[in-house]
């Protein structure tokens, strides 16, 4: 397996994406992975577990830690990328924790499900998606990789720390350690069907005794302190005077727990007591604080009030500037005025004579006004020849309406005379239009009553077709329902197992130093049980019995569902089939009832229009008819007009010829009498308007002359030198108004100091020590605690001494029930404790499982001793000892053998430097061992994490020349390391830089 590219995004410390060129450092065989404390050099070793396993190292995969770098943008998601090649494929796995996200609308966030991607490289067509799911890619990964997640970190990331605290374990360490690397459950389940086995057989024998036991542990539990203060009874299960033992130890238990209650409701008083002064005191603190604060702030508004000064008095003599040429205003309004209007009559005038021929332009108003009367009159002289040429005018339109008219009855007589011919065949259709409505108006009844039942029927169709889907999925829910329930009884049942076989750890829980054992009876405890792996307590298997018993009731629920489905289902089928007996009829579909639905309606629907037709037709009828009668009198009257038109015509040409002789000597040169007219009007308009612009210029200089004369005299009286320098102090209202806004705003802030200095509380508390708020807040969160705690307090001891009562009941109940039978037990217990190693036939107590764990560590301390033996230039050899040391257990015992004494001691006395590479040649023995146990798979890419710094300089070279043999058949090592002096003698280094926006990574090679 090789690592080439590693990118890390908002991972850990790195509050961006950063990217590890892997092939770059490895091409160097051997490089160093450094940086200060806390930068994330472990957090790169992590990412690369992560991506592989999808969880980090266990020991750093903590209970509600988090992934996510505290650095990153809250729109920037973590994600961590690996690109590797394992058992000859060029893989990319990307993965992304679970994770909150901003929401895409509205504000807040939501938490982001955990995603998977594998890809795989192919040189021909590129990146190929494999897989997003979880669980296909950690076994793809597991079963290209050969090893589980534990085995990875301690086979490729290779934790120092670790491996020189299994130099110094005991044998229960150890076989914990190469148990989860050998994988040697097998065996272990050997000893744990046996221990069932005797379990079993123990619960079965002693059930009455195990009862009262296990109610005076809880009783030792409810207990607490009270149930500690008396010794526990030692009695084991089925010797007489048990039951009187616990009987009598509950008693003192009780006795005990109401004393605790009695002191624990007196603590509480006096925590009260010393909460209600704590918050006095932080009343008047808080009240003397403000009142400090409230003078302060006054005095620094004084200041800056007295800064203001000037500026309000240049305010203040602005504005009564301004007021006085306020009086100029009038004055200055009017010359503007005037101005305005002489401009506005000078320019009228210029446009007057502009229009005047230009002997007139010069002519004065009296000239003007002169010709002005003289072509008035000769306008008053044609009023009589303009009337004689309405008239004629009048004659020619009603000549024309006449002629119009005649045209109009010609063509009413022929359109009556063409409607007239066709009325037989207009009656007889109109007759039968009638007939045909009122045929389909008794259809529409018919299919009316045929279409009601059959929509009812295709409602019930569609019911019938979405209830068959709610019945396949009820009946999938119940399926679902009912594995739950198995699932959840068998999880139950496991536990609880589980449970009963790790009762010895919490029997052993309550043993005593030189004490009998309630067990064997011995008053030595060398190994006594403790909760193992996977321990279960009574609080899990009443969890896991609540969780089958929530199962069951949702399978009931799910059964109940589904029979309400099927019966709404089979309902919607019958009603489907309308009048048609089941036994006969084929369940008809939503698509044939739908077209038989939409024929109906259509039928329906033409039969309706045509029946709603037979008023339209009836009224067309009458209207025909009606049309018809006056169509005959419309002739008749038009024949008429005719006749009367013939003489109006020939009155109307005789005074035509009479005005057209008096209007031809009225208009003279002119086209008509109105033109002339025309022209005259003209010429008495722009004659007018001139005289009465030359006399408005005249008056508008008048009016200028006396304004100029008014405007001076005012400026004089004001004050001012001339009126241009009123006109410059002038302001307008705004401009006042916001000068005494500031005016009254200072005076305002004056009056509002002077009020608050002459405040007696706040000056005398400035004379005071400054206030103290904080301490005492936190005086007074302090007694609150104080109080919450002692309640707690109160609260749990009377908690307790309601459980001791009920308890102790429950001990008086079970004492009756007791029944000893051992012969089987003892039996099954002998065979169980010779393969656990705790037999007396078991002379070196050693277990199957490190029976079998010692061939293994021996193939490690083999593979091991090879670079041992040159780190340390020949000296040391490590071998593996199956001998008992003290109580322990044999079989898992290492020692090193000193080829310069020719001692053989344990590994524990080793010095630093010695331990280090000790552990450093264990740890690459353990990865051939391991590696070779998962099939051979090559590891082209290794970590090995820090402890350099305790070797000296030689034993550092040595140490490093096995490390740099490693690189043997293309192999990297990346050393991790705080040691500069590894900066100087490895070229190929990647720095991790602490920075505060989040850690980088830097490529030194």
């Amino acid at each position: 397996m090789r690592l080439h590219r590693l990118t890390l995004t908002a991972f850990g410390p790195f509050g961006a994406t950063q990217e590890v060129d892997f092939n770059g450092l490895s091409s160097a065989g051997l490089f160093l992975l450094h940086g200060p404390t806390g930068a994330g050099k472990t957090s790169v070793l992590d990412a690369v577990c992560y991506a592989l396993y999808g969880a980090v190292p266990g020991a750093r995969q903590s209970p509600g830690a988090t992934l996510r770098s505290d650095h990153a943008p809250a729109d920037l998601p973590t994600e961590v990328q690996l690109e590797l090649t394992v058992g000859g494929r060029r893989l990319e796995v990307t993965r992304s924790p679970a994770q909150p996200r901003p929401k895409r609308r509205g504000d807040g966030f939501t938490q982001e499900k955990a995603q998977s991607r594998l890809r795989e490289r192919d040189p021909e067509g590129g990146w190929k998606a494999l897989s997003k799911s979880h669980q296909e890619i950690g076994e793809e990964l597991a079963q290209l990789i050969g090893m589980s997640r534990d085995q990875f970190c301690q086979v490729v990331l290779l934790p120092q720390g670790d491996f020189a605290r299994f130099l110094r374990a005991d044998a229960e360490a150890r076989g914990k350690l190469l148990g989860r690397l050998f994988d040697t459950r097998r065996f272990a389940a050997v000893e744990e069907r046996l221990a069932e086995l005797r379990r079993g057989a123990e619960a079965r024998v002693k059930a009455g005794d195990e009862q009262i036991l296990a109610l005076a542990q809880r009783i030792a539990q409810a207990g607490g302190p009270a149930a500690a203060e008396a010794p526990q009874p030692t009695v084991r299960a089925g010797e007489p005077g048990l039951a009187e033992a616990v009987l009598e130890w509950a008693a003192l238990a009780r006795s005990a727990a109401r004393e605790r209650l009695d002191i624990a409701g007196a603590v509480v008083a006096a925590a009260e007591g010393r909460q209600l002064a704590a918050a006095r005191a932080l009343e008047a603190e808080r009240e003397r604080d403000r009142l400090q604060q409230r003078y302060a702030e006054t005095r620094r508004r004084a200041e800056e009030l007295e800064e203001r000064r000037p500026e309000h008095d240049a305010c203040q003599e602005r504005l009564e500037r301004a007021r006085k040429a306020d009086r100029v205003a009038p004055a200055l309004e009017l010359r503007e005025e005037a101005e305005r209007a002489y401009r506005a009559a000078s320019d009228g005038l210029d446009r007057a004579q502009a229009l005047l021929p230009r002997d007139l332009s010069d002519a004065g108003a009296d000239q003007l006004a002169e010709l002005e009367r003289r072509f008035q009159q000769e306008l008053y002289a044609l009023e009589a020849a303009r009337a004689a040429e309405e008239r004629s005018a009048r004659i020619d339109e009603e000549r024309d309406l006449l002629d119009r008219e005649a045209r109009a009855d010609e063509e009413l007589i022929r359109e009556a005379d063409a409607w007239l011919a066709d009325w037989d065949t207009t009656r007889t259709a109109l007759k039968a239009r009638i007939d045909a409505a009122q045929e389909a108006a008794t259809r529409a009844e018919q299919l009316a009553g045929l279409l009601a039942p059959a929509r009812r029927r295709l409602d019930a169709a569609r019911r019938r077709d979405a209830l068959a889907t709610d019945v396949q999925q009820a009946e999938g829910q119940l399926t679902a329902a009912r594995e739950r329930e198995l699932d959840a009884r068998a999880s139950w049942l496991d536990l609880r197992e589980r449970r009963l076989r790790g009762i010895a750890a919490e029997l052993a829980a309550g043993l005593v130093a030189g004490e009998p054992c309630t067990v064997c009876g011995s008053a030595e405890h060398p190994a006594p049980a403790s909760p193992g792996d996977g321990h279960v307590d009574r609080a899990t298997e009443e969890q896991a019995l609540a969780a089958q018993r929530s199962a069951e009731e949702t399978r009931a629920r799910t059964e109940q569902h589904l029979g309400l489905v099927r019966e709404r289902y089979a309902a919607a089928e019958m009603e489907a089939l309308g009048d048609e007996p089941p036994s006969e009829a084929e369940a008809p579909t939503v698509t044939e009832l739908r077209t038989l639905v939409d024929r109906l309606t259509d039928e329906h629907a033409e039969a309706h229009r045509l029946a709603a037709g037979t008023h339209a037709a009836r009224e067309a009828f009458a209207m025909a008819e009606g049309e018809h009668a006056g169509r005959l009198a419309q002739r008749q009257e038009a024949g008429e007009r005719i006749a009367a038109r013939t003489a109006a015509r020939e009155a109307l040409d005789a005074d035509r010829a009479r005005l057209a002789e008096q209007i031809a000597a009225a208009r003279g040169e002119s086209a008509s009498v109105a033109a002339h007219a025309e022209r005259l009007t003209r010429r008495v308009a722009l004659l007018a308007d001139a005289a009465e612009a030359v006399r408005a210029e005249q008056d508008a200089a008048l009016r200028r002359k006396e304004a100029d004369d008014r405007l001076s005299d005012a400026a004089f009286r004001a004050g001012f030198d001339t009126p241009q320098a009123a006109a410059a102090t002038l302001l307008d209202a705004a401009a006042q108004r916001d000068l005494q806004h500031r005016i009254d705003a200072w005076q305002a802030e004056a009056a509002a100091v002077a009020d608050r200095r002459a405040e007696q509380d706040a000056r005398e508390a400035a004379e005071l020590p400054p206030a103290r708020p904080a301490e005492a807040s936190s005086a007074h969160d302090t007694a609150e605690w104080l109080l919450r705690e002692a309640a707690s307090a109160h609260a749990t001891a009377r908690e307790r001494c309601a459980e001791l009562d009920r308890l102790s009941w429950r001990v008086a109940e079970e004492v009756r029930r007791l029944g000893p039978v051992r012969e089987e037990y003892e039996r099954v217990a002998r065979l169980a404790g010779l393969t656990a190693g705790t037999s007396a036939d078991n002379e070196r107590k050693m277990r199957l499982e490190s029976y079998v764990l010692a061939a293994r560590l021996e193939q490690v301390a083999a593979a091991a001793t090879a670079r041992l033996q040159r780190m340390s230039a020949g000296r040391y050899t490590l071998v593996h000892s199956d001998a008992r040391t003290g109580g322990r257990r044999a079989g898992l015992g290492l020692h090193v053998v000193d080829a310069w004494t020719g001692s053989e001691r344990d590994t524990a006395t080793l010095s630093g430097g010695e331990t280090f590479f000790a552990s450093l040649a264990l740890a690459l023995g353990l990865a051939d061992v391991v590696t070779e146990e998962a099939g051979g798979v090559r590891l082209d890419t290794l970590f090995i994490d820090e402890g350099f710094g305790s070797l000296d300089d030689q034993t550092l070279d040595e140490v490093l020349d096995v490390l740099d043999s490693l690189r043997e058949r293309d192999r990297s090592v990346g050393i991790v390391s705080h040691v500069a002096d590894l900066r100087r003698r490895i070229p190929a280094r990647l720095e991790v830089v602490k920075e505060r926006h989040g850690s980088t990574v830097r490529h030194r090679l």
